[in-house]
């Protein structure tokens, strides 16, 4: 029993996806960042891990610098040997983001203080309800790029999400999939949302953002429903959604969607 790391994504895949693919719900996360390894992003140091218990996977992890250490419905138990070999390796990690006990566990092994955390909640879209705004939803395109590359640093900000990483060439990457998703009023955009190409039935909504100047008119409201919609016309058979805990409106507006809550997650910051 024992924990496996490699750099090689395509290795990583034999060994974990069956496993991931298991709760794709639960491992939303961590199968889209193997379908971007997949395609060329998070290419700056790569690191993946299993779990091998007597030739069987029961838990995963990524790793793609500058963002924390991706948890997928890992055992707690073998949390404690996974900081330990990643500690070996001599790896460097400035937090580490998951099911909420699982984090707490990880971070509780690891060698680094927790700094602070950030609280969330995965949430599975029941009945789409209606929704109504001023506007009109359309794909972003090739032209949108350096737009909403600017929209996500904003998001990041506000977000307190770690801006080393130029958002770009995952908005371009994201932009080719037709995975993002404007609100326009009055033909000026007022409102992003991204959604990601169906992945074992399930596609995940995120990030919504919408500018200051342009809050509590209903455009987050309305780009998540168009976002959902379109998910859903494209044949994802659930849709997923992370929210901030510390956003209480954000969480009313998912909810009054029709969006319920699946499990707690956290993201943890190492001193």
């Amino acid at each position: 029993m024992t924990w496996a790391f490699t750099a090689d994504v395509e290795e990583y895949a034999a060994a974990a996806e069956a496993w991931l693919l298991r709760d794709p719900v639960r491992n939303t996360v961590l199968l889209t960042v193997l379908r971007g390894l997949r395609s060329g992003q998070f290419a700056e140091d790569p690191l993946m891990g299993w779990f091998d218990e007597d030739g069987s996977v029961t838990g995963a992890v990524s790793h793609t610098p500058p963002y924390p250490l991706g948890l997928g419905d890992v055992p707690h138990a073998v949390l404690p040997s996974l900081a330990t070999g990643l500690i070996e390796l001599d790896r460097s990690l400035p937090g580490v983001s998951g099911p909420l006990a699982a984090a707490e566990a990880f971070a509780a092994a690891w060698w680094r203080p927790e700094k602070g955390r950030r609280a969330e909640r995965l949430y599975r879209l029941g009945a789409l309800a209606p929704s109504a705004a001023p506007g009109k939803a359309r794909t972003a395109t090739a032209a949108d790029i350096a737009e909403a590359a600017l929209w996500f640093g904003d998001f990041q900000a506000e977000a307190h999400v770690d801006r080393t990483a130029d958002p770009t060439p995952v908005v371009s990457a994201r932009i080719n999939r037709d995975e993002l998703v404007w609100w326009e009023d009055g033909g000026r955009s007022v409102s992003i949302a991204g959604v990601t190409a169906p992945i074992a039935g399930m596609s995940r909504i995120g990030p919504v953002f919408t500018p200051p100047e342009f809050r509590r008119h209903g455009y987050g409201t309305a780009v998540t429903h168009a976002a959902s919609r379109k998910a859903m016309d494209e044949g994802a058979a659930g849709v997923l959604l992370f929210t901030d805990l510390g956003n209480p409106t954000s969480n009313s507006i998912y909810q009054s969607l029709g969006y319920r809550p699946v499990d707690d997650y956290a993201t943890i910051h190492f001193g």
